[in-house]
């Protein structure tokens, strides 16, 4: 899900703050260390580098910037319900893949390990992207279409992460740690289950549609 720029608070006199704050450095921190460590593909990266790239074409000659000064969030800055929604999804899919990921370099489990982490990859390229593109003042619906973006790529990296949890068994029997096995299954069925959710019953219905009316409601003003 958006985060909404993190839920920063606005500052309609300086609209271009420091582009690494600290949500956006420990996002770049992964995006920089999972290609090194070889647990990510070059696809991946290029994806990363590949929707940079594309929001700055986008903002040239569909979406530019109306007022600078125009807060870019698509819902309220004190809606408690996001909040808690937002860090849900970050437990969910972020901090315990991590620890799974963590847990099985521990066991020398790199291989298998190997299906989890494009989809917390992609994650950080996500979060790091809507830090940038709000910090960096770009239009409301290239910050809108950073999350949709994303979520469309990263569904297909965990119905793979999925397969390849279901697929850790020989002649039948569990290889590795039984525990470790059946918590990377739920791990994967959870976070397939809420992607997809956020992706078909909020971003696309919800938050993408809002996001337009807010950009040319303002527009027809002008």
């Amino acid at each position: 899900m958006s985060g909404e720029g993190g839920q920063q608070k606005s500052q309609k006199q300086s609209p271009r703050r420091g582009l690494l704050s600290f949500r956006t450095f420990y996002t770049l921190t992964i995006i920089v260390v999972f290609p090194a460590s070889g647990i990510v593909s070059f696809k991946d990266v290029a994806f990363t580098l590949f929707s940079l790239v594309y929001v700055f074409f986008l903002s040239k000659v569909a979406f530019p910037i109306l007022d600078p000064s125009t807060d870019r969030r698509v819902f309220g800055k004190n809606n408690k319900l996001l909040s808690l929604y937002i860090s849900f999804t970050a437990l969910i899919g972020l901090i315990l893949p991590i620890g799974y990921i963590i847990d099985g370099i521990l066991e020398g489990d790199k291989e298998r390990i190997k299906a989890a982490a494009p989809h917390i990859f992609l994650l950080c390229g996500q979060g790091f992207m809507e830090g940038f593109t709000f910090n960096a003042g770009f239009s409301i619906p290239i910050f809108a279409f950073v999350p949709v973006f994303y979520h469309s790529r990263r569904i297909f990296t965990i119905v793979h992460w999925l397969r390849a949890e279901m697929g850790k068994t020989v002649n039948g029997e569990l290889v590795g740690s039984a525990i470790r096995v059946y918590f990377g299954r739920g791990l994967a069925v959870v976070n397939l289950l809420v992607w997809c959710f956020n992706l078909f019953g909020f971003l696309l219905p919800v938050y993408l549609p809002r996001a337009f009316k807010r950009y040319y409601g303002y527009k027809e003003k002008v």
